[in-house]
């Protein structure tokens, strides 16, 4: 991040980590097909892919399901063909977006969330765009705030 009065960057922010391990750990005790198998069933209970990842990394001690089974997690969801149509971190972002629409309709001067509502929809539509980019939207996909709450209870 930039420094406040410098146009330079600060010496301050996360490392790289020293190992760049692409295997699983030999303390691990699942294989690749019951890492999947754990997957599928977490995610069919209704588990977003991040709590996933948390209830496999506090349940079995996995530090990361790529590096086990060498896919992705959502890769494993879409060879199951029940990954979700819209990306998580999307998803993330339209519930805040609809969670700060419903505030200003209660609260009509609130001016400091009119303007967090300005800057998460424009956050949203810079994500549509590179999810357009990189074909996992269909290329006429648009994010309508009116469409949101009804795209998310489903």
């Amino acid at each position: 991040m930039a420094r406040m009065y410098a146009r330079r960057r600060g010496k301050s922010g996360s490392k790289k980590s020293l190992s760049r391990r692409t295997e699983a750990p030999e303390w691990l005790d699942l294989s690749a097909e019951e890492v999947e198998t754990k997957v599928v069933t977490l995610y069919n209970q209704g588990l977003s892919t991040s709590e996933i990842g948390i209830e496999l990394r506090d349940s079995y001690g996995m530090p990361c399901v790529a590096h086990v089974t060498g896919k992705k997690m959502t890769g494993i969801l879409k060879e199951q063909n029940i990954a979700p149509e819209i990306p998580e971190d999307l998803q993330n972002l339209m519930r805040k977006a609809l969670r700060v629409r419903k505030h200003i309709e209660v609260n009509k001067k609130d001016v400091h969330n009119k303007r967090a509502l300005q800057l998460t929809e424009s956050k949203i539509r810079r994500l549509v765009k590179y999810y357009r980019r990189e074909k996992v939207l269909a290329m006429d996909w648009r994010y309508k705030p009116e469409i949101a709450e009804f795209v998310l209870r489903r």
